[in-house]
């Protein structure tokens, strides 16, 4: 073990597989005991829970590998289909990058099998790509995600700065990986860490690395990760608007660039920092249905939703749509929908 590492940790890898051996998590893309893992499955679901709980990915998954069974599926879906079968998952971006990563790997006759060839994929960062070589292909390559972060900083009481914390911890996990099992090592390090050593009250009676555990001697495990506070999202605001016309709705389809680019939405007033004046998209009675908050990345958007009945059936810059299409809509405009008076039933 090199110096990296730390000799405390050099029986963490028999224990922590032993674990996995008796306690592994049975989910929709694992393979079973013994089964090599399918890199479209294992890519797929990486991607899928990037922002996301498994509970919320395992249902799209099911979906989609239903409905796509193979990367070549994919490839060659249409771009609006996979949007709206993504609505609900958020962060689309990501959708945007699945279906070009997607196409770039049936143009490369199939998926790189290093961590360094699917880093140059679209939508595939270091966490990814070492997921993906270390499962699907036995690369000893670390997968470090939040819960392998949160394990090794209790386990080492790490108080250095975050950042640096980090970047040691990825030094480490990539000096630990069991060239034989890669794979197991990566998994059993995130079931670990959503299972055992979770954010709040960890079990630390049942932790298989319990006595190497530095945090757990200190008797206050909850205390680590350190990290910096978090710096408050900002607000901005802005206006939905619900027009129905003999049970359907208006929608319109958002710009292909920017934030929920290309997806179908609820027509809206630009969003700024500031509530500005209700600016409808055309005349009609509209009704003020309330408020919706939602929270992005990067900011909170506050929404006032108003709603009216249309006068015509002709409108500028959209389409009717039936009602049961709100379920395929982003999560913030399903949630104004519901508002406005929509009845929303469940995509799935």
């Amino acid at each position: 073990m090199s110096r990296k590492s730390d000799k405390t940790l050099t029986r963490l890898a028999p224990l922590l597989l032993a674990w996995f051996d008796r306690s592994a998590r049975t989910l929709p893309w694992r393979s079973p005991r013994g089964v090599a893992r399918d890199p479209y499955r294992v890519w797929l679901s990486e991607i899928m829970l990037q922002q996301t709980t498994v509970p919320h990915a395992a249902p799209y998954f099911e979906s989609f590998t239903t409905r796509w069974p193979s990367v070549e599926a994919l490839a060659a879906a249409r771009d609006e289909d996979v949007m709206h079968a993504w609505a609900g998952l958020g962060y689309y971006a990501r959708a945007r990058n699945l279906l070009k990563c997607a196409r770039e790997v049936v143009a490369l006759g199939g998926f790189p099998r290093t961590e360094s060839g699917l880093r140059a994929l679209p939508g595939i960062g270091p966490y990814t790509a070492g997921a993906i070589a270390a499962l699907a292909f036995g690369e000893r390559t670390p997968a470090v995600d939040g819960n392998a972060e949160r394990v090794f900083a209790r386990l080492l009481a790490m108080k250095e700065d975050w950042a640096a914390a980090k970047k040691r911890i990825g030094a480490i996990a990539r000096d630990l990986v069991p060239a034989d099992r890669p794979g197991d090592f990566a998994e059993a390090l995130m079931d670990l860490g959503a299972t055992v050593c979770t954010p709040k009250s960890p079990n630390c009676a049942l932790c298989p690395l319990a006595e190497l555990c530095r945090a757990r001697t200190e008797g206050n495990p909850e205390r680590y990760p350190v990290k910096p506070e978090k710096v408050a999202r900002p607000v901005r605001f802005g206006s939905a608007y619900v027009l129905t016309r003999r049970g359907r709705v208006w929608l319109v389809r958002r710009e292909p660039s920017g934030l929920l680019g290309g997806m179908l939405a609820l027509p809206t007033s630009e969003w700024s920092e500031k509530r500005g004046p209700h600016e409808p998209p055309l005349d009609a009675v509209w009704t003020e249905a309330g408020d919706v908050r939602h929270v992005f990345t990067h900011f909170s958007l506050h929404l006032t939703v108003w709603s009216a009945e249309a006068r015509s059936k002709d409108l500028p810059d959209g389409f009717w749509a039936e009602t049961d299409q709100v379920a395929g809509l982003p999560t913030v405009f399903s949630k104004a929908a519901a508002l406005g008076g929509i009845t929303v039933s469940q995509k799935r």
